[in-house]
């Protein structure tokens, strides 16, 4: 990318690929080539993988293509035998560069509670296979929970390590959210949830991704755009990660 040799590159692409910069734009893989150079980041300098068989991520830290240190989520695809990169998103971190937090402060919550139709019974997505639906209904499951301060039926669809990120904001392990979940059942604090506009779903044997647009009915919040990585552990789909980037 950073040679801009569109040749090299090309041939690494999935041709479903992605790309999410830090300020929530979305280029497919036919635009991502043509602005190569352009959106060239540094080289990682903490770079961690973790594979789930057909389906693997990297994820660390570096310098945006615009000098502003990110954290990026990179998705692999075992394709036809060889990897190729499926989606990269990128999620502007905090100021002071946090570490995942055990209980940061709650998103804006609205003062009434409301109908959380979508997402939480309906998205705009075309079910193609079974594993497909079990991970919508996991997806729902972790909506639901949100919204009804159910705390422990949303520990039962994220992996123990998970962690989300989201633009401006530390990151937050799954004991924090659930801490935070708590507290806004303490508080009866209604929570709303964005609404799905866009989903892209494809699973990789054991592996999944998941990337939608979302947007608050409250406008509490930006439109975002999330990405996240799905595990099937004992039969169960999980969620790995979550790297939500506000849409600017």
């Amino acid at each position: 990318m950073r040679s801009d040799d569109k040749a090299a590159v090309r041939r690494l692409l999935a041709l479903q690929f992605s790309f999410i910069d830090a300020d929530g734009k979305l280029r497919a893989r036919k635009d991502f080539l043509a602005d190569l150079k352009t959106v060239a980041s540094a080289a990682a300098v903490d770079a961690k993988v973790r594979s789930f068989g057909l389906l693997a991520m990297v994820t660390g830290h570096r310098k945006s293509a615009h000098d502003t240190e990110v954290f990026f989520l990179d998705i692999w695809a075992k394709q036809k035998g060889a990897w190729r990169a499926l989606a990269v998103q990128e999620v502007a971190i905090a100021a002071d560069d946090a570490r995942p937090a055990a209980a940061p402060a709650a998103f804006p919550a609205q003062a009434n509670s409301y109908e959380c139709r979508n997402p939480c019974q309906t998205v705009p997505y075309r079910v193609r296979s079974s594993a497909e639906q079990d991970i919508i209904n996991a997806f729902q499951g972790i909506e639901r929970a949100v919204v009804a301060h159910d705390a422990g039926e949303w520990g039962k669809h994220v992996a123990d390590d998970f962690v989300r990120y989201g633009s401006g904001r530390s990151p937050i392990v799954k004991a924090g959210r659930i801490a935070m979940i708590e507290r806004q059942a303490e508080s009866d604090a209604a929570a709303t949830e964005g609404e799905v506009e866009t989903m892209r779903l494809s699973v990789y044997g054991d592996g999944a991704v998941m990337t939608t647009m979302q947007a608050v009915p409250d406008n509490s919040r930006p439109p975002y755009r999330a990405t996240g990585v799905w595990m099937k552990h004992n039969g169960q789909w999980l969620m790995a990660i979550s790297a939500q980037t506000d849409i600017k």
